[in-house]
């Protein structure tokens, strides 16, 4: 369960995202205005804000500088605009995401859920995974195996870190296109098979003979430790 605030002049897609939140077992609070909204986040503490950029008052702009003078809460931007001025504005502003609509709420619930990894890694410097012999520490980007280094690419290594943080739950690809890659559902599978490749020669595995990460036929892959050796 997940304390989410929207904050979202429409209250259609307002009432929408409450609705999809809810489903998911979220704990949802609504705000129409920058004002409200600013209220909010500062007085109920929510895990994560999410911002629509055209509020009535203040811009959502507005609204992301003025939070993040007070407040390091994760914020997604939830938006209509898409032009790159407007997307680096609100990453420079400090968003965590960016999220143009509309969009699938399975797509919404993945970037949720890397926000807050990412968050969540960020706070606990020190926590590491461990599963079998592979080693993951978030903090400093370093992931062993048997005790020997990765030399891991940034992309290899937030691979491993998405899947290793869902350890033995089946992840789909379109799931780590949008938590890795931050792209839209829809195409980009080569991208990831790519990736997986590359990954698993430096876990000493193939596709043929796996051993972390075990493809689960027509869903998906999951990252498990491997079974010991007769």
């Amino acid at each position: 369960m997940t304390r989410v605030l929207v904050v979202e002049d429409d209250p259609n897609i307002g009432r929408l995202l409450q609705r999809t939140l809810t489903d998911r077992g979220d704990v949802v609070s609504l705000a129409r205005t920058g004002a409200d909204g600013l209220t909010a986040a500062i007085g109920e503490q929510p895990e994560i804000v999410l911002l629509d950029l055209g509020l009535p008052d203040l811009s959502g702009l507005q609204v992301l500088s003025m939070l993040r003078a007070v407040s390091s809460v994760p914020v997604i931007v939830v938006t209509a605009q898409d032009d790159d001025k407007t997307v680096v504005q609100a990453l420079d502003s400090g968003a965590d995401d960016y999220l143009v609509k509309p969009f699938a709420s399975e797509q919404l619930g993945a970037r949720i859920r890397a926000v807050l990894r990412r968050a969540g890694a960020s706070a606990e410097p020190g926590a590491s995974l461990v599963i079998g012999g592979l080693s993951i520490n978030p903090a400093n980007r370093e992931a062993e195996l048997d005790g020997v280094a990765l030399e891991l690419t940034r992309k290899e290594f937030d691979l491993l870190w998405t899947l290793a943080s869902r350890a033995g739950e089946v992840v789909t690809k379109h799931e780590l296109l949008a938590e890795v890659w931050h792209q839209p559902y829809g195409g980009g599978d080569r991208t990831v098979d790519v990736h997986l490749s590359w990954l698993r020669r430096k876990l000493g595995e193939t596709a043929a003979e796996p051993r972390y990460l075990q493809t689960v036929r027509g869903v998906g892959l999951k990252l498990v430790a491997p079974e010991p050796e007769a």
